[in-house]
């Protein structure tokens, strides 16, 4: 059973999702709060597994309260404003369910939750996502991955590069490295993430890239070789 909590400040959006709720075997509704500050307190309480949260609410919006969850469960997004899912993305939430929610929409929702605890689906970037979303001068630009040739580091932003230009935006290198797929992308120095079919040629503690060379720290250039290794087996 999945234990799942319901945020909504809305007694009819509360209602309806309570009423698709009992129809799922797999869920077990533990309560239904009319606000974040109710649930964080329950949240301290009871294990919560699965989450359906509205967004625009009392004393706390729903983004702010994920941002402030150290360990958050499956997060459902449910909300009547599209705009917001671009950053929803970014926080990395299992689905972004439109007001009013059919229940066959919410179906497919929930059976993606369902497999994330069997262990059929990742949460967040899914393994058959192409893209990123970077804020870049309070603009939110996709780049696909294979157009990203390397990710430079600057202190607190960082600077991705493709071919024709860059792109400065405020993010960790382990925010990123953790965002970019792990079969596509090789940390090769603490200030560089590199793209591995961006690789033109290795030379010393250099690499070559369509664009320029960049270094390879010491400590990265095992990881490296044995990375380029296998994408060209």
């Amino acid at each position: 059973m999945i234990n799942t909590l319901i945020i909504d400040d809305e007694p009819l959006a509360l209602d309806i999702l309570d009423g698709y709720i009992t129809n799922v075997p797999e869920l077990n509704l533990i309560a239904r709060c009319a606000n974040a500050v109710e649930a964080l307190e329950l949240m301290h309480k009871q294990k919560i597994d699965l989450l359906f949260l509205d967004i625009n609410m009392p004393l706390i919006d729903g983004l702010s309260f994920i941002k402030s969850l150290k360990n958050p469960p499956l997060i459902i997004l449910t909300t009547a404003y599209p705009n917001y899912a671009i950053e929803s993305y970014e926080l990395d939430v299992l689905d972004y369910l439109l007001k009013p929610i059919p229940f066959d929409r919410f179906l497919k929702s929930v059976n993606k939750a369902i497999n994330v605890f069997k262990g059929n689906e990742s949460v967040g970037a899914e393994a058959n996502k192409t893209f990123i979303f970077i804020k870049v001068d309070g603009r939110m630009v996709k780049l696909n991955f294979d157009e990203i040739l390397y990710v430079e580091g600057l202190k607190d932003y960082l600077k991705v590069h493709t071919k024709d230009k860059h792109y400065v935006t405020h993010m960790t290198m382990k925010k990123m490295e953790e965002t970019l797929p792990a079969k596509e992308f090789v940390r090769i120095h603490k200030s560089y993430i590199l793209q591995l079919n961006a690789v033109k040629s290795i030379s010393g503690n250099t690499v070559e890239t369509a664009k320029e060379t960049v270094p390879i720290g010491a400590f990265y250039k095992d990881q490296l070789v044995k990375s380029v290794f296998k994408i060209n087996v």
